[in-house]
């Protein structure tokens, strides 16, 4: 099976989908090529998500902030996942495209005000509903890749797993 061509998008491109991009990278890098961009990227990663990549040993090097318009003419996606959390008022992006897309909301950690633990906090908190929607990916069979409707159906349940359903 070739590797599945997978993008984050969110707005920014400095929080929940360069976390979610470093981490399936590092979950499972040789099974997915992994990317994350924004529609309005704010052009650098926030430095508390790099700390909590740092923190979980997970690889930073080449993390960037980067707009979808560089995927324009790139190798078509399998996937596409939406992080953004529209309930919030923020705007998700739309895409097109023929690949599966699923969108699996995430309060933006990079929007806590208060101290740096705080917002470490935050981002620890955002990083471990992250990991356990990654996880949950993970676990889905090989075989469910050919059946369109049901992988649709099953990347859709994922994005409202919560770290706790991980321990259940």
């Amino acid at each position: 099976m070739t590797a599945q061509r997978v993008l984050f998008l969110c707005t920014g491109n400095s929080a929940r989908s360069v976390l979610a991009e470093a981490t399936l990278r590092a979950l499972a890098g040789h099974r997915f090529e992994v990317l994350s961009a924004g529609s309005q990227p704010t052009g650098q990663v926030n430095p508390f998500a790099i700390a909590q990549l740092r923190s979980e040993g997970i690889a930073t090097a080449g993390l960037r902030s980067k707009s979808w318009d560089e995927f324009a003419d790139a190798a078509p996606m399998d996937l596409v996942i939406t992080v953004c959390d529209a309930a919030a008022s923020e705007a998700c992006p739309l895409v097109f495209g023929d690949f599966i897309r699923t969108h699996w909301g995430l309060s933006d950690p990079a929007a806590v005000d208060g101290s740096n633990e705080a917002k470490a906090q935050a981002f620890a908190d955002a990083h471990a509903i992250v990991k356990a929607r990654l996880l949950a990916l993970l676990a889905l069979p090989a075989a469910l890749w050919s059946d369109r409707d049901a992988l649709k159906q099953a990347l859709d349940r994922i994005g409202f797993v919560q770290p706790d359903d991980a321990a259940a």
